[in-house]
């Protein structure tokens, strides 16, 4: 059976996800029982050793998915020095808008536009730096982790949902690393997965922010990191129901392994590749392969008669197009983010099937046949 699910968070469930794979949930259980802490740090090892996390990092689930992990993380950690922001799509400007004028820490912010990426190599690693691995509304990754030295002075702190366990990490690059259930591997929302390095954990042990934190914010107890939360003694109340689906994510992410998720999601961005090599009205937002993402895929229409339309025109006949092609159930939730340039957004990491989105695609060069005839 064809799976229409393109959306880019929540994504698609694993393939032959059914409800059947809740049945031992601990439901009607408190998180904080001896089975319910079991699963929660059950989460946390299998999250550790799939990822391959070093085991001098910390991993910890986190409320409010991977924007309340990345929050935390900011509102405990920045400060101590400047801080330099990357932005070249929604989440990273969010990033920039949250140290700017809710911290007030007057950053450095280096943009660049949709499909672009700021020059890595004028980043000044004196600072804290803030950035996405990859752009989940503009289709724009880091091209590798070479541009992070390992001598530098501030933190590299880095979200990345929408390319852990489907792009490699190099953990000795990083010191704080989020992501959230939802994205790559497919699970629901409402939890996230902090990730802290030695040089994290030293930076909340001596510094305290002027601001104060809120209760969900808060990674320290008695002037030490609170290791409990690294262990499964979470701040909030989680739904056990989205830590079984979870768990259930790692068991067969754990059966095709690392590289195999890894290979999954570059294997659907080679079936965009070709398609697009044949179709001359259509290209990728990525300005160059280099840093194309391989999970959220954005594409721009640059046939002639759309170009011509005003862009309001142009977004609606693209948001028209991917409504025919929720109708007709070949995808669904496949049109760029709302304040991304108009387009279209397939989601490609590994809980999608080659076949899916061969046919997806198929059905897409149909309907924009049939739209551009009438127009």
């Amino acid at each position: 059976m064809h799976n229409p699910n393109f959306g880019s968070g929540p994504c698609s469930k694993r393939p032959a996800w059914s409800l059947e794979c809740l049945q031992d949930a601990a439901v009607g259980r408190s998180h904080r029982s001896a089975l319910g802490k079991e699963k929660l740090a059950l989460t946390i090892r299998e999250t550790r050793r799939i990822l391959g996390i070093p085991d001098n990092y910390l991993v910890g689930v986190m409320p409010a998915s991977d924007t309340g992990a990345f929050e935390a993380a900011m509102w405990s950690m920045l400060g101590a020095r400047p801080t330099t922001v990357l932005v070249w799509e929604s989440f990273s400007e969010g990033w920039a808008t949250d140290v700017a004028k809710q911290l007030r820490l007057n950053p450095v912010i280096l943009r660049a536009g949709y499909g672009q990426i700021p020059d890595l190599e004028t980043v000044d690693w004196g600072h804290d730096v803030v950035f996405v691995a990859n752009g989940t509304t503009s289709g724009v990754k880091i091209p590798h982790w070479d541009w992070i030295p390992a001598d530098r002075k501030g933190l590299s702190l880095c979200d990345a949902t929408s390319a852990a366990f489907a792009m490699p990490i190099d953990w000795s690059k990083t010191d704080v690393v989020t992501f959230s259930w939802q994205k790559c591997l497919g699970g629901e929302a409402g939890q996230g997965m902090l990730v802290l390095g030695p040089r994290a954990v030293e930076r909340l042990e001596s510094y305290d922010p002027p601001w104060p934190l809120p209760k969900l914010f808060r990674l320290k107890k008695g002037g030490k990191v609170n290791r409990a939360i690294f262990e499964g003694d979470t701040i909030n109340t989680p739904s056990l129901l989205c830590v079984e689906d979870y768990l259930d994510a790692l068991r067969w992410a754990d059966g095709l392994g690392l590289d195999g998720l890894i290979q999954k999601s570059l294997a659907n961005l080679r079936v965009v590749e070709e398609w697009v090599a044949g179709n001359d009205w259509i290209t990728f937002l990525a300005a160059t392969p280099e840093i194309r993402s391989n999970t959220s895929v954005c594409l721009s229409v640059v046939s002639d008669r759309v170009r011509a339309l005003p862009i309001e025109e142009q977004a609606k006949f693209l948001k028209g197009i991917a409504s025919e092609m929720g109708k007709r159930k070949a995808a669904y939730d496949m049109n760029s983010y709302k304040d991304a340039p108009p387009g279209f957004r397939f989601w490609c990491g590994p809980t999608i099937d080659v076949a899916d989105i061969r046919i997806a695609l198929e059905a897409l060069e149909k309907i924009y046949k049939e739209k551009i005839a009438a127009l």
